[in-house]
Parts: structure tokens; sequence; C-alpha cells
């Protein structure tokens, strides 16, 4: 691993490129239909390279990875051609890829990533599972995986809180699980006040702490919110004596201190992690001191479950 070398290319790598395709995909089983990769030309890779970019991957001064990306859907980049050399395969390659190509993804704004894999090849569906890429749809034997990118902010203030959940409140829809982890203080409380003003529930919303559960009711004909704090309950078999799983469906659920509980309410799930910054200032005599706390948080936010394959969560959060 140490040896490799992964360069975004250009159309001035085309030629190793399209020499490490071929030799991926000539190596696999022949399958019918059969795949279009042999057809790749040095002059057509250069074309992709030139519109979208992709990846080139040297070990040891040889090519031996590669990937082209394809930026046809708005807000999200495909990986195709995926390709490693079949005599370096097992060594960490693909995923070494993956985790670049994911980089660029971010920098260049997109919320998501797809691509296709043949059901035929089993290793190469269990690849892109293994890596919480989630199976979207099919045509025939060709499977379309998808994946929503998480993301992290600065949140410099309260009002900076409220106003970021203000912004996710407008993705949500029933049905939705939130599963909110930060200390005490962290901001779960105003953040969870944020998406409850924006989603036009009755409050006033304050911490459950000692009621366990709060259910919200919607003021403008949208789903109820269930308000949860889960701090006193011991276990997952605990959330199900308040039967969350009777409202789940047709209610916005946020469950505070859930993280290893709630995520049994629903397949799908968004991660919610507040934590605290403290500020550090500087005595007379040049000492760091550390401050109260009621200061920057950062929030991160992880999307769990095929819900959140293709909902713009970056573009939406990252304003």
């Amino acid at each position: 691993m140490n040896s490799l070398n992964v360069v975004e290319a250009g159309p001035e790598h085309a030629e190793q490129v399209v020499s490490v395709i071929h030799r991926s995909f000539g190596a696999r089983r022949v399958l019918d239909p059969p795949t279009s990769a042999l057809d790749e030309t040095t002059e057509s890779v250069a074309q992709v390279l030139a519109r979208s970019g992709g990846l080139l991957v040297e070990r040891r001064g040889k090519p031996v990875g590669a990937m082209l990306f394809d930026e046809s859907r708005p807000g999200s980049m495909g990986f195709t051609r995926v390709s490693v050399d079949p005599d370096v395969q097992n060594r960490g390659i693909a995923s070494a890829m993956v985790g670049v190509s994911e980089d660029i993804a971010e920098e260049r704004g997109m919320d998501g990533i797809w691509l296709h894999a043949r059901e035929e090849l089993p290793d190469m569906v269990e690849f892109w599972s293994h890596r919480k890429y989630i199976p979207v749809s099919q045509e025939g034997t060709l499977i379309e995986f998808g994946k929503t990118l998480w993301l992290a902010r600065e949140l410099p203030d309260v009002a900076a809180t409220r106003a970021f959940s203000e912004h996710l409140a407008g993705l949500l829809q029933a049905g939705d699980v939130l599963v909110m982890t930060g200390g005490l203080g962290a901001g779960k409380t105003t953040f969870t006040q944020g998406l409850g003003d924006a989603l036009g529930v009755r409050g006033p919303i304050t911490s459950p702490t000692f009621v366990i559960a709060r259910t919200h009711p919607s003021l403008v004909a949208g789903p109820p919110l269930v308000h949860v704090d889960a701090y006193r309950l011991g276990a997952s078999l605990e959330l199900d004596d308040i039967d969350l799983d009777a409202t789940t469906e047709e209610s916005v659920t946020v469950v505070e201190w859930g993280e290893g509980m709630a995520e049994q309410l629903s397949d799908n799930w968004l991660e919610i992690r507040l934590e605290q910054r403290h500020a550090v200032s500087t005595d007379p005599l040049g000492t760091k001191v550390e401050g109260s706390g009621d200061d920057t948080r950062v929030i991160t936010v992880k999307p769990h479950g095929p819900r959140w394959v293709g909902v713009p969560l970056r573009s939406t959060l990252l304003v």
C-alpha cells in the first residue's frame, strides 16, 4: 500500500488508463451481454478524462488501477470502468481508488455517487455493498448502486444550529428517523427546536428527559414530530416499551442519546452527531485556558439506508 500512487487522471494519462481497463476486463469471464469495456480506445478514454476526469493508480511506476468519472447526472458522480490489474488484485488498490474518488466527489460539490455492477459478478456486488453502496434499481443483470455522501459543518452559535436544522427539515418526510448523539450542552435540543419550527409543529419543544417521549402534532397538515430522550433507557428493549414503532411511519422521529438503540426503528435513518468545541484563551502568563464551551459546535450528518440515496444533503446543508 505504501508504494501506491493515486493521481487524478487527465487526457495525457489515457494510454495508461486504457491499458489497465483492458487488462482488468479482459481477465474476467465472458458475460452475456459482453462488456463494452474492451471496446475502449485511447481516444475514447481521453475524451472522458477531458470531460469528467478519472483516476490512475501506479505501483512501483507501473499502472495497476484506473477509474473513469461520469458527471452527466446533476449533483452526482458516476464511477465507471473501475479496473485493477489482475496480477495485483486483493492488495487494496480498488479500496484506495474508492476513498480518493469519494473525496474528489465531495470537493466537486457532489451530493452522491452512482455506479453499475453486474449481478453475475458476486464479488463485485459484495465489494460495493461492503462500502455502504446501496442497490437502487436493476435492469436485467445490471444493478445500479448509489451512495449519498456524509457531511460535517461548523456551527458557530445557537442561531446557526437552528438554521441548519431548519434547512434539514425541508428534506424530511413522514417515516424519517434521526438518531442524535452529543454530550450534555452540545445543542441537541436546540437543533430539535429549529427542526420543529420548520416542520410547523406545536411547541414548545423542550428536553423530554423526564417523560422519555413527547409528540408534537403538526399545525400545517404535515407529519408530527416525536421527540425522544433515550438517556435513561438501558437498552433497545426498553425503547420497545414506549411503543415508538406505532408512530414511526407517520411521524418524523428524533431520538436523543439513541445511538445503538434507535437504529432498530427503521431501515433508514440519519445519524446526527453534535460535538462542542471549547473555546481556548490565553492567560497573562501565556498559559492556554479552556473556556466554558458555549461556542462552536461541529455537526456531522451520515445517511443510512436507501431512503437517502439521491437526497441532496450536502448541497442543501453546506450553504
